[in-house]
């Protein structure tokens, strides 16, 4: 009777003990949970980290370009330039300032603005921008004709400007006497009696008589016309954009925009505010 009792107790014992610990398969299992519960948790900080990372260069690249364009904003006076570097403060990230005249689209007024930009790699590996623009200063029709670079407008001087009656008459293929019913007429030449294609060719379209529209046209300078084509070719590359895309409705690049002569530039303005 005892030694049944012994053995008894003996393997209540035992049994006790094999269910007081874990399997093989709990063991494994609790693991397994634990570990994708630590790579869960990793890969959240992973992302904290990296969103972290992401915050501190953009408020750098913001901190870089505020910098730049208020030495702009500081100086007495301004000329179109583009400049470029990488900060020595921080080396990750690359500047580009650019100080240049436009067309506001609206009024096609001129302006002088500066854009201030910071390129840098995110950690995604991905480009990045920063940009601030800042409209410095509306232009006067003097202002925005010295914009153009003097090399254009010997250029255009040389295409554009005819010092004698005979020269005038036999580009428009009419008479002196014709030309000066012209010039009675409203025809504009230039300070010093000087005639230009351009004035010519709204004569010849409107057949020695146009209207008061087309006369309004003309110009009295190489300069004055400079800054018109300016204004007119912003206009068209202004319409590209708004087109979405690099030729727009003109179904021209701005390349090409630049090599067109004045009368189809002209022509080109009209028909797209037609």
């Amino acid at each position: 009777m005892d030694d049944r009792l012994n053995k008894r107790s003996v393997f209540e014992r035992a049994d006790h003990r094999l269910g007081a610990g874990f399997t093989m398969v709990e063991v494994v299992t609790a693991l397994a949970i634990l570990a994708l519960a630590s790579s869960s948790v990793l890969l959240v900080i992973d992302r904290c980290l990296a969103s972290a990372s992401d915050s501190a260069l953009r408020m750098e690249a913001f901190d870089l370009v505020r910098e730049n364009l208020e030495k702009i904003l500081a100086r007495d006076s301004v000329a179109e330039s583009i400049d470029y570097g990488t900060s020595e403060k921080y080396p990750d990230i690359s500047w580009q300032t650019v100080i240049e005249g436009f067309s506001e689209p609206i009024t096609s007024q001129m302006w002088v603005r500066a854009v201030c930009s910071a390129d840098y790699l995110d950690s995604k590996g991905e480009k990045q921008k920063v940009e601030l623009v800042h409209w410095i200063a509306e232009l006067s029709d003097q202002q925005a004709g010295q914009l153009v670079n003097q090399q254009d407008l010997e250029k255009l001087e040389m295409e554009q400007v005819m010092k004698t009656d005979e020269e005038a008459a036999q580009y428009a293929n009419t008479d002196t006497d014709t030309l000066r019913k012209w010039i009675e007429a409203g025809l504009v030449q230039t300070a010093d009696g000087a005639f230009l294609r351009y004035n010519l060719d709204v004569f010849i379209r409107g057949k020695g008589n146009p209207t008061p529209e087309e006369k309004a046209e003309q110009v009295e300078s190489v300069q004055d016309l400079a800054m018109k084509l300016r204004k007119q070719q912003k206009e068209l590359e202004s319409g590209a954009s708004e087109a979405g895309g690099e030729k727009g409705a003109t179904g021209l690049s701005n390349q090409e925009l630049e090599k067109m002569d004045p009368s189809q530039i002209r022509d080109l303005v009209n028909r797209r505010r037609q």
